[in-house]
């Protein structure tokens, strides 16, 4: 796991090796074990290609310095992420008659991109940003993940294509224009992150998950290789034991090679069934006590603690628990969004860093639970989806509007769940539904509280674009192809990276995510609390009240600190004269959502944390709007 950046320069735009260090150290925290610089011009002396790479060491620590060039000169990489399959992939290689001098997976890619060329990314089993120069057909290579889970930003102006794993380094560089996307702004509101290739800086994009980009004489062409199999396969599994057969299989087989390393790694542990059922499966594959690590708070009703606990006693764990205070996440929140390089959409990424800060100290690499939910229907919102066909038939569009909206408008915070089922019920536009579930703004608010009417067409209308006639199979390739990507496997990335931690998702799995997508729907979310096959096979070997508890989600008491440690902070931030934010919104409706917030007569923590950290992200990145 690394921090990568570097750059493709024009005539009279080149740069000194001075700059390309201290651009790429700015990513230190990516990379704190150790560092490489490499500059070099094309053949016809046109361009400068620059590559800088902050490593931790995690495989191969004393071989897989970076960049590394190919022994015949040929090609120089610099990678972030694991080849979980490198070992087979390296194997394969030899047969073919490809020599090694490391044993790394950054040697394994290398060659395995002269064997296959550009569809050597499709047998990659793990998760990469990367960067590779082809000396003898003069061109760049950069190419990120199947479902995004390791990071790649762009930026072309006049003359300049820079690239890396995080902002920071790009909008330093000399001559970067800041502007706000004024755009992305109306989406954030909407969607509580900003869908990719989008971000706050008009001139900086994501390289999409599943995407390899093509640079050649001056022109950059971006491909997509990888379509999450939920949208191209059809169900074909008709036995549910079957299905729970071969889900175990796969599963204990993406566990297993995640846990190549050879560096300590432990797992975070949350004491819901999709950490406990990857703790349960690192057991079995170690010989040695599993190190886990859970974060959780004072305020009893939002820690998952005693969860954990069970947990760890019941596979003998070397358990680490961190309790995060007001003080100390206030401590972590600017640096959070620093990394994030966008406002933090949700309050518990900043207990994930924390909790990041409190691993690295005794290993470098852990397994989370992320993605289980997205790849296997585990929220309400896929149970649901299967109904709200029935209810808008029966339902008509006006007596809705009319009736239904106001009612459960009115509701208190305490019943949000039903709040935003029924609000997602009576909205029949797909993308806006899709919003509604994670509770952004609607299209209506977002337009009153920045007095402009919005374009409410997303970036990229492929989340949308699946073609499924199953609703559960439509929503579950939105979640993998825009809420994954664009805000937990960002949380997966740059907060546990912040930390100098590498955490690696065994949900996230393309071979796994292929069988998954061969259940049928029932298979999935026809029991309670859905993810139906997964509490099958874990059924035996998880504690009862681990595998039948209903999903809680990981809350920080964020409302309850606004009203209390943070009741000052939250004013100067969106309601002070230095305020920016207070300049973008409607004065009336934010100092309303503040009063009402602080006062106790309503809860709007989720749109007031929004707020709040874009105010926080135009600050640390100096942004005039």
């Amino acid at each position: 796991m690394c921090g990568i950046f570097g750059w493709v320069l024009g005539a009279g735009k080149h740069q000194d090796r001075k700059t390309l260090i201290s651009l790429t150290d700015l990513m230190s925290h990516r990379g704190p074990d150790g560092s490489g610089y490499w500059l070099h011009e094309t053949s016809d002396e046109r361009f400068q290609i620059g590559f800088g790479h902050r490593r931790l060491s995690i495989i191969d620590i004393g071989g897989g310095a970076q960049p590394m060039t190919s022994e015949d000169g040929r090609f120089t990489l610099i990678f972030n992420g694991e080849i979980y399959n490198y070992v087979e992939l390296r194997q394969e290689l030899v047969a073919l008659g490809h020599r090694f001098r490391t044993n790394s997976d950054t040697e394994v890619l290398i060659e395995a991109y002269r064997a296959w060329h550009l569809d050597a990314v499709l047998r990659f089993r793990g998760m990469f940003g990367f960067a590779l120069w082809d000396e003898a057909e003069q061109r760049l290579i950069l190419a990120r993940d199947a479902f995004g889970k390791k990071p790649l930003f762009l930026a072309e102006m006049q003359g300049v294509v820079l690239f890396g794993s995080e902002i920071e380094p790009l909008v330093q560089f000399s001559g970067f224009n800041r502007t706000f996307d004024s755009e992305a702004l109306g989406h954030y509101l909407l969607n509580r992150y900003v869908p990719g290739p989008s971000t706050f800086f008009d001139a900086v994009k994501k390289l999409q998950p599943g995407h390899y980009a093509v640079w050649q004489g001056g022109t950059l062409k971006t491909t997509r290789y990888f379509t999450p199999p939920v949208a191209t396969t059809v169900p074909d599994i008709k036995s549910f034991d079957d299905a729970v057969r071969l889900f175990e299989e796969t599963f204990d087989e993406a566990v297993r090679i995640r846990m190549r390393s050879d560096a300590p790694f432990g797992a975070y542990l949350s004491g819901g069934i999709d950490s406990s059922a990857v703790v349960a499966t690192m057991v079995k594959h170690s010989a040695e006590p599993v190190r886990t690590f859970s974060v959780g708070f004072r305020e009893g009703e939002y820690s998952e603690l005693d969860h954990a606990r069970v947990i760890a006693g019941r596979f003998a764990t070397i358990h680490n628990e961190l309790f995060v205070e007001p003080d100390a996440f206030m401590e972590h929140w600017s640096t959070a969004v620093l990394r994030r390089g966008a406002p933090v959409s949700e309050a518990s990424d900043v207990p994930i860093f924390m909790l990041s800060e409190m691993a690295s100290r005794s290993v470098k690499m852990v397994l989370t639970g992320e993605g289980a939910d997205e790849l296997m229907g585990g929220y309400p919102k896929h149970r649901a989806e299967q109904w709200i066909g029935l209810y808008q038939w029966l339902m008509p569009h006006l007596l809705h509007e009319r009736l239904i909206y106001p009612l459960v408008r009115s509701l208190p915070y305490g019943m949000r769940r039903v709040k935003i089922l029924a609000l997602a019920a009576g909205e029949r536009d797909l993308v806006n539904r899709m919003r509604v579930w994670f509770g952004g703004l609607s299209v209506g608010e977002s337009e009153a509280m920045l007095g402009r009417l919005l374009s409410a067409t997303p970036p990229d209308l492929f989340p949308y674009s699946s073609g499924a006639e199953s609703s559960l199979r439509r929503t579950l390739f939105f979640d993998q192809t825009s809420w994954l990507p664009d805000n937990l496997l960002e949380r997966g990335d740059r907060m546990m990276m912040a930390g100098s931690i590498e955490g690696r998702m065994p949900f996230m799995d393309t071979v796994l995510a292929s069988v998954v997508a061969r259940f049928p729907d029932e298979f999935l979310t026809g029991g309670k609390g859905g993810k139906t096959v997964l509490r099958a096979a874990m059924d035996k070997i998880l504690p009862p009240e681990i595998v039948r508890r209903r999903k809680v989600g990981f809350r920080v008491p964020i409302g309850e600190w606004f009203r209390g440690p943070y009741r000052d902070f939250v004013q100067d931030m969106l309601v002070s004269e230095a305020s920016s934010v207070a300049k973008m919104i409607s004065g009336p409706k934010l100092r309303r959502l503040v009063t009402e917030h602080l006062n106790g007569r309503q809860n709007h923590e989720r749109i007031l944390w929004s707020l709040t950290n874009l105010e926080i992200f135009l600050r640390t990145f100096r942004i005039a709007t």
